[in-house]
This record gives structure tokens, sequence and C-alpha cells, in this order.
């Protein structure tokens, strides 16, 4: 390793850096700050002394840290003073001794600090192996919607609302998203924690929320830490929360108003700092008019709502969800697959996917797995019948398609345009003649552009 040595007394270099050579280190040495700004390779780890001809060891530590935030530093001090150490403490040494001083006490000091900064780099490492998946560019698609979703993301987990609700068809990967907020927010260092809300009974899922106490019920043999006591500062993913019961819904309401909680069993509130991102498949605001759902925690969850939209209304980026599975799994499979054929982008493209981005996934998986040449065909997909599965039939008698043929987009838009002005630019009216909800037809006018009509018509 190369550590620099910086103090004005010449023995106290000669000491050190015989100590630290007899340890295999290289060492450079310098007298002055001037000097050791001088010094243009990096180096592992650093001996400054706090008072210096020119300047003091504070400021140099801090153009060093500059460069390398782990670099180790051991400070040497003659004062013994507690605001001088605080302080070098405070602008980041990880250590500091007093003069005079025993030269291995100093060069065990330096060691320690040299494994706590190697164990920081390896976790930092590690922390960003681990959210490298989850990065806003692994959010794929360039479609208008995803394009918003994007942004909107990004806001959000930029933010410091502690409150996000996900909503969408089940495999539109509400999942990813949750990851993808909290591996991009201030809070990445901290834990991502999931639960299935309807995998539990509401004891036991209130057991892994909350924790509880020794002797809480029969099997609580010990006190036990719950999710969001264990996620502190972090996030915390609740996925189906709409089939949560009333009374879980009762104390999950409590917690997002005083971000506070009870151990089952347990008198004493505890505080934590948690982000709750919520996600259902279901019409939450007919839940709530069902009587299944608290509106008041509906409305305390939707504080930021991001919708994803369904994978048939992506357009072409399921061919490049497609091409991003066939990469993964040709890699994963060590497979000859590199791409799609024409024919099977066009029947790709033609299918409805009612299992959205999930079925998608599974379908490249199995393609990828049993196709023998480089690029995937149509037939290739029959194994699982999937793309052969039969669309709904519309009434002839109600829309003709032209002989030229015509764009989806284009009929979709016309109906909202007939819709908003048959109900006088009533959204929730309109919403019901289209058989969606509120939020899909806002959705829907943002994408057509239609919130100046919908204002003249209303």
């Amino acid at each position: 390793m190369r550590i620099l040595v910086v103090d004005d007394e010449r023995l106290v270099r000669w000491s050190l850096t015989q100590r630290l050579r007899a340890d295999g280190h290289e060492v450079v040495e310098a007298s002055t700050l001037g000097e050791a700004v001088q010094q243009s390779r990096p180096f592992d780890a650093a001996i400054l002394d706090y008072r210096l001809p020119d300047g003091d060891g504070v400021s140099l530590m801090k153009r060093l840290h500059h460069a390398d935030p782990d670099l180790p530093v051991v400070m040497l001090t003659a004062n013994k003073d507690v605001e001088t150490i605080v302080e070098a403490v405070k602008a980041g040494a990880s250590d500091y001794v007093t003069k005079p001083f025993e030269v291995d006490d100093v060069a065990l000091r330096l060691a320690r600090a040299i494994d706590a900064s190697r164990g920081r780099r390896d976790y930092r490492r590690l922390r960003d192996e681990v959210a490298r998946p989850f990065s806003f560019e692994s959010l794929i698609g360039e479609s208008e919607p995803m394009q918003r979703i994007k942004a909107l993301a990004h806001k959000v987990a930029q933010s410091p609302a502690s409150t996000v609700l996900l909503t969408g068809e089940s495999g539109t990967g509400k999942d990813l998203l949750a990851k993808i907020i909290h591996y991009g927010s201030s809070r990445a260092t901290r834990p991502f924690l999931n639960i299935t809300c309807s995998a539990l009974p509401e004891t036991l899922l209130e057991s892994e929320l909350f924790g509880h106490e020794k002797g809480a019920f029969t099997d609580a043999r010990q006190q036990k830490r719950g999710l969001f006591e264990q996620g502190d500062e972090g996030t915390v993913f609740l996925d189906e929360v709409a089939e949560t019961m009333p009374t879980f819904q009762s104390k999950l309401l409590r917690f997002l108003e005083e971000k506070a909680f009870r151990r089952l069993g347990g008198t004493a509130d505890i505080k934590v700092d948690v982000r709750i991102i919520a996600a259902t498949n279901q019409d939450l605001e007919k839940t709530v008019r069902d009587g299944k759902f608290r509106e008041d925690l509906y409305y305390r969850l939707n504080v930021l709502r991001i919708e994803m939209p369904p994978l048939h209304a992506r357009g072409t980026d399921i061919v490049l969800l497609a091409q991003h599975y066939i990469k993964v799994f040709s890699q994963e499979f060590r497979r000859p697959v590199r791409t799609l054929t024409p024919a099977a982008e066009r029947a790709l493209l033609a299918y409805s996917w009612p299992g959205n981005v999930r079925e998608l996934r599974n379908l490249i998986e199995r393609a990828v797995l049993l196709a023998e040449s480089e690029g995937l065909e149509p037939a290739d997909f029959e194994t699982v019948h999937t793309l052969r599965a039969p669309v709904e039939p519309v009434a002839s008698a109600d829309i003709a398609l032209p002989a030229e043929g015509l764009n989806i987009e284009d009929v979709e838009r016309r109906l909202v345009v007939l819709a908003l002005e048959r109900t006088r630019g009533n959204q929730t009216r309109a919403a019901a003649l289209l058989g969606l909800h509120r939020d899909q037809i806002r959705y829907r006018i943002e994408k057509f552009g239609l919130k100046l009509q919908e204002e003249k018509t209303s």
C-alpha cells in the first residue's frame, strides 16, 4: 500500500516510515501541506499531523477525501484538547493519536482504519451490484406512457413524501418500479423490505410488519422486530394491500399518520422513518365504494400515485422488452438465440397480453430455452400456445373495420372524446361509459392531450 506521512518533525516522519516500510508499505513523506498536495499519485492511507507550518491536517484531509471519500486517515496531534479531537473526527479522521506516541500503536490504528475502509468499499460495491438491476435504465420502454412513468418515478424517488401508491394490472411491473424508486432515492443505502399482504393471515401479517413481544400469542417465545422496525430509514413494499382486513387497515392508517406503532402485546410506541410503497391490481375506488377498503386509508395511501399501463397499451415496447429478455436468457441458458424475426415481432405486437410483462417474460424464457436458431420465429412460441389465444370478438353491428384498416389509437381517442362530450366533461361518468375508472380516463385525457377540450366541455 502507498501511505502518505505528513509531519513537520523529521524524527516523527523517520520513525513512522521505518515501521511502515517494515510492514511492506510504500511510504511518501512530506513536511508541509504544500509538499503533500504536490503528490499526483493516489494514496491508500494517510497519517497527518494536525498542525503544519503552512496549514493544518484537517484541511489536507478534506482535500484527500475529495479525491477518495473512503481514504483512511490517522490524525496526529500534540493538543489533547477535546474540541480539536472532535473536529478531526467530524471532518472524517478514522482515528487519532496524541503525541508523544508509540509507533506500534499508530501502525495498529492505521491497520484497523484500512480494514474498516476496505469493509466500507466492499459494502458499497455489493450494494451497487444489488441496486444495478433496479436503476431507472432498467425500466425498459420508449412509449409515451412509459416516458411519463419514468419522469414521474424519478420525481417520486427524489421527493421527501413517505407514501407511494402503485396501481395497475397484475404482471405490469409494480414490484420492479417499487425497487427502482427505493434505489433511486436517498434511502438506497437502507433496507428494502417487501411483503405480499394476501399471503398471510391477519395476525401473522401484523406480526411480520409490527413485530411482537414475548408471550403476545401462543408461539411468541421471544421478542421480534417487525419489518417497519427493521426498515427504519428505508422502504417497506406492501404488495396486494387491497387484500388486507379492516383491523389491519386501521393499524396501518395510524402508522401512516403518526409514524409510530406498537408491537403486538406491547405498550410503548415505536417511532420510525419508513417510506411505504403500496401496490394493488384492484380498483381501490371500487373497493372503497363496496366497503372493503377504508376510505381514509385510501386517501392516505393515494399521496403519490403511479399507474402502470397494461402491456398491450405500450406499443413497440413489447418488442424492446422481448429483445431484452432474449439477451438475458440466451446468456443464462447459453443458447444461440439473438433476436426476433420480423414475423415474430408482428405476432408479439398482435397479441393481447392478458398476463402483461410477466407473461412476456415467461414466454421468451421458454422460447429461448427450446429454440435452436438465432432468430425466434412465431412457431417457437407454439409450445405454450400463447400467441394463438383468440381475441374476444367485437360486435360487428357497433364497429366496422374499413378495408384499408385503421389506427387503434385514433379510435380510442375518439371514444374518449365522445364520452366526454356526452357527459359534458364529467370524468367519472365518462369513465363509466367506457368501462374505466376515473384514473384510467384521466390517463387517456393526458395521453391524447384532451385537457383543454375537457375544460371546454365542462
